[in-house]
């Protein structure tokens, strides 16, 4: 019924990824140029899917088009109904109405959390190797960024350092922490006993939590927990941030759904949203997830089950064809964490490898702190055979003597 292994062409249709890649990597035009044409690129750098989203979706944005008219919206009770249907189905999580505050994009909801609950040069923590917009709304807005580094342990999974986590927390003084759950860019799906020892070192300590929940719905190993929902003493101390836009496919049309059951942290964020200028979601966006959420649930099971082929597909075929390079141990998301460190080769060699050689657009781990250094993020929410390409434009360019010290 659903065919994820077509390849649909994307460029000409405004997409980031083929058409906007040089104003967005390099603020440039078309007068950056490479040592080959655009289309000789594989692109698996930014994180949305190669495939169309549900024909239901599809459907309501058609029957939304053909009524012609698209003045302000605001979404009713049917759309709420359909994200609270999907998030107690899916994650056991009883949402109120009246915690809901709808934003264009979970970026600018941490943005704005940023700006209601800190003041210039206050600190906010992170975990990095992370999402590097964590980063960007911090430093723009003027505070400073505080990580508590995650560490690659021996079962080849990343770890929390409780330890390191409290004491950046008292020495800095921090007042909010931006928390990936799952975790982006190194897969993680933090279990209940880990997301307990971090949620109480932030109670005992008056720490906000912003948890960004937008990859919940692709756990591959273990449960998503929601943290607002494990103690009603975090429910009073989290801002919720979830989307229907990396579940189907939805990111450009901006609409996020936040929720905030601490009645005073809600009336601070939303005094932020106001003074941004900003009221309503745009209509296609309301449309889209509800129609997601009522009635993509199909969809989405077929897609999340060629996206773990996928996932295996890559773990087999960095294992067999590509020695000095590993894949960490994959949870959650469809965004997998290469490290590429066992090669020995330094950032300008590794994105020459990447980029001049293999033609690959994949993030550099750099981007993503320091402790990124030295790794590749690669979305695997392709079509196989684009994948399979990729990977074996990887292993044709490794250095001759790794591959001579593996044989």
């Amino acid at each position: 019924m659903y065919n994820f292994d077509e390849i649909i062409e994307r460029q000409g249709t405004n997409a980031l990824n083929t058409d906007g890649f040089r104003d967005y990597i390099f603020h440039a035009g078309p007068e950056k140029t490479f040592p080959y044409k655009d289309d000789e690129f594989v692109r698996m750098w930014v994180a949305d899917m190669d495939f169309q989203t549900s024909s239901y979706v599809q459907d309501a944005l058609i029957k939304q088009v053909q009524h012609g008219i698209f003045g302000y919206s605001d979404g009713q009770e049917s759309y709420f109904e359909a994200v609270k249907g999907w998030l107690k189905k899916h994650h056991d999580w009883e949402v109120q109405e009246k915690w809901l505050v709808k934003t264009p994009g979970i970026v600018m909801a941490l943005a704005l959390s940023v700006k209601a609950y800190t003041d210039p040069g206050d600190a906010v923590l992170i975990q990095s190797p992370v999402y590097y917009p964590f980063s960007e709304v911090i430093s723009d807005n003027g505070r400073k960024i505080v990580s508590s580094d995650l560490f690659l342990g021996e079962d080849n999974r990343y770890h929390i350092d409780f330890a390191d986590f409290e004491k950046k927390i008292v020495e800095e003084q921090v007042k909010l922490f931006f928390l990936c759950n799952p975790h982006n860019p190194v897969g993680r799906v933090w279990t209940k006993e880990e997301l307990e020892t971090i949620g109480d070192i932030c109670y005992r300590h008056h720490v906000i939590v912003v948890s960004d929940e937008i990859h919940a719905d692709f756990a591959f190993q273990g449960k998503h927990q929601v943290f607002a929902n494990l103690k009603k003493e975090y429910e009073e101390m989290t801002i919720a941030c979830t989307s229907p836009g990396k579940t189907f496919n939805l990111a450009g049309l901006q609409t996020s759904n936040i929720f905030i059951p601490n009645q005073k942290l809600k009336n601070a964020f939303k005094k932020q949203l106001a003074a941004a200028g900003y009221s309503q979601l745009n209509a296609a966006g309301l449309v889209a997830c509800e129609a997601a959420y009522r009635d993509g649930e199909e969809w989405y099971q077929a897609m999340k089950k060629y996206v773990a082929g996928n996932i295996a597909f890559t773990k087999e075929f960095v294992e067999k064809h590509l020695p000095g390079v590993n894949m960490v141990e994959h949870e959650g998301t469809y965004l997998i964490w290469l490290d590429f460190n066992g090669l020995g080769l330094c950032a300008q060699e590794l994105e020459d490898l990447i980029v001049h050689k293999a033609k690959l657009w994949l993030d550099s781990g750099r981007i993503f702190g320091k402790c990124g250094r030295g790794f590749q993020r690669i979305n695997v929410a392709c079509p196989q055979s684009t994948l399979k390409e990729a990977l074996e434009r990887i292993a044709e360019v490794l250095p001759a003597d790794t591959i001579k010290a593996a044989s």
